[in-house]
């Protein structure tokens, strides 16, 4: 074993048994991933060992705040390069430059890195600030949100646009190609920079929209849009040619949509976008939606359902045959939680395909097809081969057609169970949706298991959140229920570093969950008006959404204003 696993054993942190085949096959920076990959360890007790085995120091970054003067030492490309953040000088002494002063490098920098063992990181931060380098470990986790608290890009990308904008009115020339453009240096360093930063932040898109005097780029994090750069319009051309290059899209043609797809390499990982033009009168506005995998592996605890939804909710997706069918708007998260049932039920006896348009999210074990309209390949003509490949579970993305919606009901009522999606406004409406379609209201109550009402509210950041006296009058006024005569904890978004003032960190989701019990099948059967089946699905015990939403703000994850923002 190396000295890194003695430690680990030694400290009780890994059993010598199970550590023993990754100490073989693995060294080093391999078998720390390893380790990491396979969570046989925690993050703070690698990190420990680590610290140990280095002679350093441990640091929890999470709980401390770097000083800028140190930060301003050394430049951001630094830091992204060796996946360090410098966290002070010892003695809080601001240095001199060599120059200056002999004796500089008896000032030590403290510098937070995730492998003290990196002579050449540390070498070059020496060399660049002419100070003694001092590292402490810390975690991989704290380090990225280090990065997205401490070492934005706004800067370097207002930097970077300057000079965009200098050298096109230097080199400007009618003649140039939009290719010539687009491979220009300085903007393949903006492209990269702010899909880099986007991923940084946690944004699920990235808006690039051109005006009529800047370009303008907005993120949405957790549901809300943000408008993170403004730059000149000079730049307009060379940006949106870069991104459509990437992405494969013929950027001679700007009259008309067109769509396409982007790898992009971010630090040790690939994460894919899925991008979209659309011709504007200012120009092609584009609209990149993030696939990041490390951030689809969702479980059914994460959906955070509540304990009678989630219980109805298990109990049909591990049916043997049947139709589970998710509602709301785009980017409810309907697709997500459908991964995450698949997640749940997916094993090696069990045939699952899936049918998506597009596939954004590569789910080990399952068949996935991507619709291809353009080739005859599209839900219904997908579906229909599908059901002649000896399926288990059918995963079809979205029921857009009375096609697909016939042929779904009918392979749940052959013994296949199907997962899909519908664009209604709650749970009682996937009945009469389905019926509008085209689908025959006795099949629809047959065949429909559970409709699940789906929304995503922001979360409360558990770092700022402060607690909140209602006012009871209020409460009772938008429907709020209040039980006993002590009112309800709840809780304020204030706003603090860790979530950029915004008061809010990450999304959760807002459900409302009808089962398909005798009564609301026997309505469904004689095409009963959305309001009676809700009425009788409410008397069956179904929660509505808003209510659901209350229920997590008593419980300290959101606000009731984000509850009333995304609920009617």
């Amino acid at each position: 074993m190396t000295d890194l696993a003695t430690i680990l054993v030694n400290r009780h942190m890994i059993d010598a048994a199970t550590l023993a085949p990754f100490a073989q096959k693995y060294s080093g920076r391999e078998l720390r991933r390893a380790l990491l990959d396979n969570r046989l360890v925690s993050e703070d007790d690698l990190a420990k060992a680590l610290a140990e085995l280095a002679g350093r120091e441990y640091l929890d970054l999470n709980a401390t705040q770097p000083d800028p003067v140190a930060m301003a030492l050394v430049p951001v490309a630094l830091c992204r390069k060796y996946r360090l953040i410098p966290i002070r000088v010892v003695d809080g002494v601001s240095p001199r430059t060599a120059s200056d002063d002999a004796n500089n490098r008896s000032k030590t920098l403290l510098v937070g890195m995730r492998d003290p063992f990196d002579i050449q990181a540390i070498d070059e931060i020496s060399s660049h600030t002419d100070m003694l380098v001092e590292p402490v470990v810390v975690t991989r986790s704290a380090m990225q949100h280090a990065f997205e608290v401490y070492l934005r890009s706004d800067d370097e990308l207002n930097k970077i646009s300057a000079a965009m904008l200098q050298d096109a009115a230097v080199t400007a020339d009618p003649s140039d190609s939009l290719e010539s453009q687009a491979a220009n240096a300085p903007v393949v360093r903006f492209v990269n920079l702010l899909i880099s930063q986007a991923i940084d932040d946690r944004a699920s898109d990235i808006h690039v929209e051109p005006g009529q005097l800047d370009l303008t780029v907005r993120f949405r994090i957790d549901g809300v849009l943000h408008e993170m750069q403004r730059a000149d319009r000079g730049i307009q051309d060379g940006i949106i040619s870069r991104l459509k290059i990437m992405a494969n899209i013929d950027i001679a043609d700007r009259r008309r949509p067109q769509d396409g797809r982007i790898s992009f390499h971010h630090r040790d990982r690939t994460v894919d976008l899925r991008v979209a033009t659309i011709p504007t009168v200012w120009g092609e506005k584009v609209v990149m939606r993030i696939l990041d995998q490390n951030s689809a592996a969702v479980s059914m605890e994460s959906l955070a359902m509540a304990p009678d939804n989630k219980e109805r909710f298990q109990k049909a997706i591990t049916r043997p045959h049947g139709m589970v069918l998710l509602t709301g708007p785009t980017g409810s998260g309907k697709s997500t939680s459908l991964h995450a049932a698949l997640a749940a039920i997916s094993n090696s006896r069990i045939n699952v395909i899936t049918i998506e348009d597009p596939v954004e999210y590569r789910i080990p074990g399952t068949n996935q097809i991507q619709v291809n309209h353009r080739a005859g390949l599209t839900f219904a003509s997908s579906l229909r081969a599908s059901l002649r490949c000896d399926p288990d579970v059918i995963l079809v993305g979205e029921i857009r057609d009375s096609e697909t919606a016939v042929t779904s009901i009918e392979a749940a009522l052959t013994g296949h169970l199907v997962f899909s999606t519908l664009h209604t406004n709650d749970a009682p409406s996937a009945v009469t949706r389905l019926i509008e379609i085209g689908a025959e209201p006795y099949l629809v109550g047959s065949a429909l298991t559970l409709a699940v009402a789906q929304r995503l509210a922001r979360q409360l950041c558990r770092n700022c959140r402060q607690p909140l006296t209602p006012d009871e009058a209020a409460l009772r006024a938008i429907g709020f229920p209040l039980d006993g005569a002590e009112p309800p904890q709840l809780y304020r978004a204030v706003g603090c570093a860790t979530c950029a003032g915004t008061g809010y960190r990450g999304r959760l989701a807002l459900h409302e969950v009808m089962e398909l019990t005798e009564s609301v099948t026997q309505l469904a059967v004689r095409n009963a008006p959305t309001s009676e089946i809700r009425a009788v699905a409410l008397a069956d015990g179904m929660v509505p959404l808003r209510q659901d939403g209350f229920a997590k703000a008593r419980r300290g994850l959101t606000t009731i204003e984000e509850v009333l923002r995304v609920t009617v």
